[in-house]
């Protein structure tokens, strides 16, 4: 397998960043509110970790050993706030629907664990990679815990059993949180 490919697989399945590393838990739980939210901030945080790979690796020479964690956070923030101002001029909706979720991408463990453990010490190719399939990793976890917790709210209501009390009393928010995290541990368990 080249090296392009096993960036990839590794990202999506081997290591994979929320399932198997077990990083990014609070945004992949947050916006699980639908799937669209989930695609949108998984998809976000894959231009972001690849394209602050990329610069990442292109400056990996130039960028001193004792300030590259500032570094990394100013590289990251610049396409962090271009990627939030493209989404408030194009897709306003999902900019709403994130909302705080998006700047807090700069300090995502994803994306500076990446930038530090590959990108930093890495060839530009494989780190452009390596992101991208981190993302797509990432990705992949919300929308799949949005998927699989409709699933099985949808089944447990049809078979009249509900281990999460629904009733109209508990507020919406209420109801996702525990169900929420009940996905994920199942999700982290199949994996």
């Amino acid at each position: 397998m080249n090296r392009a490919a096993e960036r990839l697989h590794n990202g999506i399945i081997k290591e994979n960043p929320t399932l198997v590393l077990m990083l990014g838990m609070c945004p992949t739980l947050a916006v699980t509110t639908s799937a669209v939210n989930g695609l949108g901030m998984g998809l976000t945080t894959t231009v972001v970790l690849a394209l602050s790979n990329l610069i990442i690796s292109l400056l990996r020479g130039i960028i001193p050993s004792r300030v590259r964690i500032p570094a990394f956070i100013v590289i990251i923030a610049s396409f962090v706030t271009s990627v939030q101002l493209m989404l408030e001029a194009y897709l306003p909706f999902l900019n709403k629907a994130l909302g705080m979720y998006i700047p807090l991408i700069v300090v995502n463990c994803i994306i500076l664990g990446r930038a530090e453990s590959y990108a930093y010490s890495n060839p530009v190719l494989p780190s452009l990679f390596d992101g991208l399939g981190m993302g797509l990793g990432f990705t992949l976890s919300p929308v799949s815990a949005r998927c699989g917790n409709s699933w099985a709210q949808a089944s447990s209501s049809a078979s009249g059993f509900c281990p999460i009390p629904l009733s109209p009393s508990v507020s919406s928010a209420k109801r996702r949180g525990p169900s929420s995290f009940l996905q994920a541990w199942w999700l982290c368990r199949i994996i």
